[in-house]
């Protein structure tokens, strides 16, 4: 049952409700979805007391501004950005106790992509098959927030962490991606493997939730043709027909038909929430 809520007041440019994601229903189409930046998401949970895999609100790019119907501790991690209370500078990577009708507003990134705000209680909208992530490909769970919309919160949960610093990696300067190489590498030359370690990369304007796409030299194909559709999974690095890879991220499609030349590490992915347009990326395959 909820107690209190959130009144969004600026949604910004996109945000969503996430939690740790749906899991097991791939063999339904169901994506994974889910926080981009999970140690960011799990870090604003812990600082407000909740479980880690309470409900969060993920910004992106613009941040959000929202009013508490109760009183309420708050935390904001991932993107760094300037956090303002009833218009008076707050804490950034602290929890922050609000009274009832205070303002938070989480502004842009000044860093980086994502950032979480955690409350107390977590966001109790209803879950969908588990979760209650936004999937922007399904469209299951929460749609996008919009201004105006007010979320449940969940009962207060038990003391929040107090501490003088909470270690969490900044947003990189280069995306590093280690991947395993397969299933489908005998599908590119000797020449594409090279390229992939070697070639220089970018994040390109067209990445979001469900891929990070980059902009760079081409791979080289050996095998022409398409595959009949397969299982991905995310991390799953596919080479759609002009070459450049894209890395699938947590709202991706479950089956794809383009060849996958690697996988990449679960711990690389975090990093891949926050890379904005026109970052370096750096493949590193290895078998």
């Amino acid at each position: 049952m909820s107690e209190g809520g959130l009144e969004v007041i600026r949604a910004g440019a996109l945000t969503t409700v996430q939690d740790l994601g749906r899991y097991g229903h791939a063999a339904l189409g169901v994506a994974r979805s889910g926080a981009l930046d999970q140690p960011a998401h799990r870090l604003a949970n812990r600082l407000v007391g909740n479980p880690e895999d309470a409900a969060t609100l993920e910004t992106t790019l613009t941040g959000v501004t929202v009013r508490f119907t109760r009183p309420a501790v708050a935390a904001v991690t991932g993107a760094p950005a300037p956090v303002l209370l009833d218009g008076r500078p707050a804490p950034w990577g602290s929890p922050v106790r609000l009274a009832a009708g205070a303002v938070l507003a989480v502004g842009p990134a000044t860093r980086g992509v994502r950032s979480y705000l955690a409350v107390g209680g977590g966001v109790a909208v209803p879950a969908v098959l588990g979760s209650r992530s936004t999937d922007l490909l399904s469209g299951l769970g929460p749609p996008p927030l919009k201004d105006g919309d007010v979320l449940p919160l969940g009962p207060e949960p038990g003391l929040p962490v107090h501490a003088d610093l909470a270690p969490h990696a900044g947003p990189p300067r280069e995306l590093v991606l280690p991947l395993r190489l397969g299933p489908r590498d005998d599908w590119f030359t000797a020449a594409a493997v090279r390229t992939l370690a070697a070639g220089r990369f970018s994040v390109s304007e067209r990445s979001n939730r469900i891929a990070l796409r980059t902009a760079g030299p081409a791979l080289e194909r050996a095998v022409e043709g398409e595959l009949p559709s397969e299982g991905m999974v995310v991390g799953a690095v596919q080479v759609p027909p002009d070459g450049r890879p894209v890395v699938f991220l947590a709202d991706s499609p479950t089956t794809g038909g383009y060849p996958v030349i690697g996988v990449v590490r679960r711990s690389g992915l975090a990093a891949a929430a926050q890379a904005v347009p026109g970052l370096p990326v750096r493949f590193v395959p290895h078998r």
